[in-house]
């Protein structure tokens, strides 16, 4: 069987009336500014000869390769929708963008995937705080490659350009208000220390919110982990005679104390009131709906990629903060509202 032959820029060129050097220019995305019809011709002309660009010796050539590595802890939820709006981005940007899991915080899948990036040799990286480790991330970062983080509090210089960040602090501090305005005298942050720097984003809100607005109202925080919801809901409703609020981790932790209060007859938002994270199709759905803060995931994906961008085009930044916060929005429901 003959291997089918391969088709050359030589022949895009012919075939599109214009020289190789615009071919060239064109499909590897050169700095040569072409008009749009020409990029039109040469992109049709590929397209109708099946030209195939050999992207890794273009960008061994050029020492670009317009791929940037995305890590996340996985697939599924917030982190599947951030990836989807930020490939997005970096195809407006001119980019690929390569999505790698951590396989659930695994040290040694993310290691195995920052190796592959390196030998690919991207231009660079975007990566959710906790999908990585110092040492682990710094090793990639000091061989050149700029590393723009997801919801990475504090990292220090030498490792990330940046961090865009997610309002948690603020959205549990203004959940805490919420619910003190809506005469709770009892107010639990119900949270997930398996999530670890998140959750002590919220904790930290919940904190200050208690500290700012909480005045005469008892708190508690209790870990979900291998928590009996049930249980916990029929002590907290013995021993608080008053309306309690729940600040859950997320929609998810929300739906669990939903279910259990839904079961065990505890008036909702009489008696119980709810307030959950990331706005997710659950606290829509669910009866009542659960309050809850939404993601500005489009947002977060354009902060990260134009700073990555900014990094890797070696522009300044114009004064703009090392650290951005992109402020969550608040959607009251049935579970913080009479209908």
């Amino acid at each position: 069987m003959t291997k089918p032959k391969q088709v050359t820029i030589v022949e895009v060129a012919e075939a599109a009336g214009v020289s190789i050097a615009t071919v060239s220019n064109v499909l590897n995305r050169g700095g040569i500014r072409s008009s749009k019809e020409t990029i039109r011709k040469v992109e049709l002309a590929a397209e109708q000869l099946g030209y195939r660009r050999n992207t890794m010796a273009a960008g061994l050539s050029r020492n670009k390769t317009y791929e940037i590595g995305l890590i996340i802890p996985a697939m599924a939820g917030y982190y599947g929708q951030l990836a989807e709006h930020l490939q997005i981005e970096a195809h407006h940007a001119g980019y690929h963008l390569s999505v790698f899991s951590s396989g659930g915080f695994d040290p040694d899948i993310e290691r195995r995937h920052l190796e592959v990036l390196q030998q690919r040799r991207v231009d660079g990286l975007i990566c959710h705080g906790l999908a990585m480790g110092f040492e682990t991330t710094r090793s990639i970062v000091n061989s050149g490659t700029p590393l723009v983080l997801i919801n990475g509090w504090g990292w220090p210089e030498d490792i990330a350009t940046g961090a865009v960040n997610l309002g948690f602090a603020g959205a549990c501090l203004q959940s805490v208000k919420v619910l003190a305005d809506h005469g709770c005298e009892a107010i639990c942050y119900l949270g997930s220390k398996r999530s670890k720097v998140i959750d002590e984003q919220r904790l930290i809100g919940f904190n200050a919110g208690m500290a700012q607005f909480g005045g005469g109202v008892s708190q508690e925080i209790v870990d979900t982990m291998g928590l009996d919801i049930e249980a916990f809901l029929l002590d907290l409703m013995q021993r608080q005679a008053k309306p309690v609020g729940i600040v859950a981790f997320d929609d998810h932790v929300a739906l669990r104390v939903l279910s259990a209060a839904n079961k065990l007859h505890i008036d909702i938002p009489g008696r119980l009131k709810l307030i959950g994270i990331n706005n997710d199709y659950i606290a829509k759905e669910s009866y009542p709906g659960i309050s809850s803060w939404d993601i500005p995931y489009i947002d977060q994906a354009q902060m990260a990629i134009n700073k990555l961008m900014h990094k890797i085009g070696n522009k300044a930044e114009s004064g703009e903060d090392r650290e951005i916060e992109v402020p969550l929005t608040f959607i009251e429901r049935g579970t913080t509202k009479l209908q």
